[in-house]
C-alpha cells in the first residue's frame, strides 16, 4: 500500500509507516476516514520557502523482518491518569498506550540467572531470531539486568554489592521499568506498571537517614539531580546523588550529608534528568556514523531552522549517541556510568568511588574492595555468569528487541496513518528521523543490516527555554539530542526533566525562542482538529 503525499525537497525522505504492524496488533483494517480527516489529508506546509516535489511513503512494519511481540495480560491501573491538556481546537493526548508491554523483559528482580524456566520468559525482550547461544546470553543478561544492590550484599533481596556512597537507585530496573524492564520512569497512572515512585521508599530503606528531595514525589518522574555551578560559581554540571547510606544497617560508621538541595533550588541551580528508556539500544549502537552523518546534511532545514550537530569522543572522534546530551560513545560506557553514578557502584569502566556531592563521607568509602563489579576470573558456566554487571547490563540492552506499534484505544489505524504523513509534512521527521539501517552485526547474524524506525537522528539541536545550561562534551548548555520516540506510546513522563504527561504540553514546550523545532510546532498549531489529533494518535502509537 502507497500514499503519495508532497513534501519539501530539502527533505524527500521514504517515509517507512508503521499501518502493518498496527493491523496486526489491533485487528482493524484500512478503516475509512471521517469526513473532517478527508479534507485535511491534502495538506502541506505552507512556510518552506523551497520548491515541493511528490513522495512515496511505504508501509511497512517497525522493524523489517521482525516478528509480533506476544500479548500479555496488563497489571490494573492504580490511580486514574492526570488530566490530559487539550488545544484549543479540542486535540488531546489520550494518555499512556494500555494493553501489553511494547517491549522489555518481564520484572523479576534479584533472581537466579541461571534458572532456565526463568530464561524463557525473558525471550520476549530479545531481538527476534537470535541464535540459541546468543538468545540464552541476552536471557540471563535480562535478569542480571534487574539485580538489586546493597552496600556489602549483605542485605536479603538485595545481594548485589556496592551501593553507595551516594546513589539515586538501587538498581537497573528502578529507572527502567515502564511499561517493563529497560523502560523508562513507572507512574502510579500507568496501565502496565502502577506503582508509585520507588525514589521515595528507598531514602529510609534498611534504616538509611535521607530526607526525600521536594522534587522527588510519588506521583512524579524518578529523577537525577545535576548542580549547572559550584560554589564558586564555575560549571559543575554532575549528578549529586539525591541519597546517602547513612544510617543503613550495611553501612556502620556512615554519617555522610545530602547534597544541599533546598538551598541549591533556591539559588536555581538544580535541574534535573529522567531516565532515557534502553529496549533497542544496540540497533541505535550499530548504525554506520557515514549514515548519521549524511542524514543530518539531508535534514539540515534553512526554512525550518534544523541543523543537527553531533556530540563526539574526545578520544576518537566519533559520533556519541546515548544519554540526554549523547554524552555516551557506547552501551558499554552508557552502563559503566550509571552503574557508578547513579547506584555508586565502581566498576572496570568507572573505577573511582565518588562522592556524589554529599559531605562529611569519612567512614563512608571503604566498604568493599575496588572496582566493586569486575570480572570474577575463578567464575564458571555461561558467557553471562562469567562477565561482571556491567557487561550484563550492556549485552541486556545490546540484544534487546525494539518496542512493537499499536493502534491505542480511541484511534484507527486510518488515524495513526495521517497522523505519520503529517509528522513528516510539517518537518517533524528532519529532527525524528524515521528510518536507519544498521551494519553488519558481530552479536548475532540476525541483528545485521535491519531497517529500524527509531525516529531520531541522534544528532543535538538547540532548544530555547528547554537548555539545561549543563554542556557535556560537544554539547552546549541549549541543546539536547533528539529523543528517540520508538516506545512513546507507553512512556509516563516527557522532555529531559520529566515535567509534564501530556504529549500537547510537550510538543508546545518545543516552541520558543532559540528553538530550533519552534517552526515544525507552528506548522502544527496551523493543522486543523482532526490533523493534530491524528499527530498524537501516531506518537501514542509508537
Amino acid at each position: 500500500m502507497k500514499f503519495m503525499i508532497r513534501t519539501s525537497a530539502y527533505h524527500a525522505v521514504s517515509m517507512m509507516v508503521i499501518a502493518s504492524s498496527l493491523a496486526a496488533a489491533s485487528g482493524c483494517g484500512g478503516q475509512v476516514l471521517d469526513g473532517e480527516q478527508e479534507q485535511e489529508q491534502g495538506v502541506v506546509i505552507a512556510s518552506s520557502a523551497e520548491a515541493d516535489s511528490t513522495t512515496s511513503i511505504t508501509v511497512t512494519p517497525l522493524v523489517s523482518g521482525g516478528t509480533t511481540r506476544a500479548a500479555t495480560a496488563p497489571a490494573a491501573a492504580a490511580a486514574a491518569p492526570p488530566a490530559f491538556v487539550t488545544t484549543n481546537n479540542g486535540a488531546q493526548d489520550r494518555g499512556p498506550r494500555a494493553g501489553a508491554a511494547g517491549a522489555g523483559a518481564p520484572s523479576a528482580p534479584n533472581a537466579d540467572s541461571d534458572n532456565a524456566a526463568l530464561q524463557a520468559t525473558m525471550a520476549v525482550a530479545c531481538f527476534p531470531g537470535l541464535g540459541a547461544d546468543t538468545l540464552k546470553l541476552c536471557e540471563q543478561a535480562m535478569i542480571r539486568f534487574q539485580e538489586v544492590d546493597s552496600v556489602s550484599g549483605s542485605i536479603a533481596g538485595a545481594d548485589g554489592t556496592g551501593l553507595g556512597p551516594t546513589f539515586n537507585g538501587n538498581g537497573c530496573a528502578v529507572c527502567h521499568s515502564q511499561p517493563a524492564i529497560l523502560g523508562s520512569a513507572p507512574a502510579p497512572f500507568s496501565p502496565q506498571v502502577p506503582v508509585p515512585n520507588p525514589q521515595v521508599a528507598l531514602a529510609t530503606r534498611d534504616g538509611a537517614r535521607n530526607t526525600v528531595p521536594s522534587f522527588i514525589t510519588a506521583n512524579g518522574p524518578i529523577r537525577e539531580a545535576r548542580f549547572v555551578t559550584d560554589n564558586a560559581g564555575n560549571p559543575d554540571g554532575g549528578v549529586h546523588g539525591l541519597f546517602t547510606i547513612a544510617g543503613r544497617s550495611d553501612a556502620p560508621g556512615c554519617n555522610a550529608t545530602q547534597p544541599p538541595f533546598a538551598q541549591q533550588l533556591a539559588n536555581g541551580n538544580v535541574v534535573f534528568r529522567i531516565p532515557t528508556p534502553v529496549f533497542g539500544a544496540g540497533l541505535i549502537e550499530n548504525i554506520p556514523e557515514a549514515a548519521l552523518v549524511a542524514n543530518g546534511a539531508a535534514s539540515a532545514s534553512p526554512s525550518l531552522g534544523i541543523n543537527a550537530l553531533f556530540n563526539r569522543s574526545g578520544n576518537d572522534g566519533t559520533i556519541t549517541r546515548f544519554g540526554w546530551k549523547a554524552q555516551n560513545k557506547s552501551l558499554a560506557i552508557f552502563a559503566g556510568e550509571a552503574y557508578n553514578v547513579e547506584q555508586g557502584i565502581s566498576n572496570a569502566s568507572f573505577p573511582d568511588e565518588r562522592d556524589g556531592g554529599a559531605g562529611n563521607l569519612t567512614g563512608c568509602m571503604a566498604f568493599n574492595p575496588t572496582p566493586e563489579d569486575n570480572v570474577d576470573a575463578a567464575a564458571t558456566g555461561t558467557v553471562s555468569d562469567v562477565h561482571s554487571d556491567v557487561m550484563n547490563f550492556e549485552f541486556a540492552m545490546a540484544l534487546s528487541a525494539p518496542p512493537t506499534p499499536a493502534v491505542p484505544a480511541g484511534s484507527t489505524q486510518a488515524a495513526v496513518t495521517l497522523g505519520q504523513q503529517i509528522f513528516v509534512q510539517i518537518g517533524c521527521a528532519n529532527c525524528h528521523t524515521p528510518t536507519f539501517r544498521t551494519a553488519a552485526s558481530s552479536f548475532d547474524p540476525a541483528m545485521s543490516n535491519v531497517t529500524i524506525h527509531p525516529f531520531s537522528d541522534f544528532g543535538l539541536h538547540t532548544m530555547g527555554s528547554l537548555a539545561d545550561g549543563i554542556s557535556q562534551g560537544n554539547a552546549p548548555g541549549n541543546t539536547f539530542r533528539t529523543a528517540p520516540l520508538w516506545g512513546l506510546g507507553q512512556r509516563m513522563f516527557f522532555l529531559h526533566d520529566g515535567r509534564t504527561s501530556d504529549l500537547v504540553v510537550a510538543i508546545q514546550a518545543h516552541q520558543s525562542a532559540g528553538s530550533g523545532a519552534s517552526v515544525t510546532v507552528s506548522n502544527l498549531a496551523n493543522q486543523g482538529r482532526a490533523n493534530q489529533q491524528a499527530v498524537l494518535d501516531f506518537l501514542r502509537s509508537l
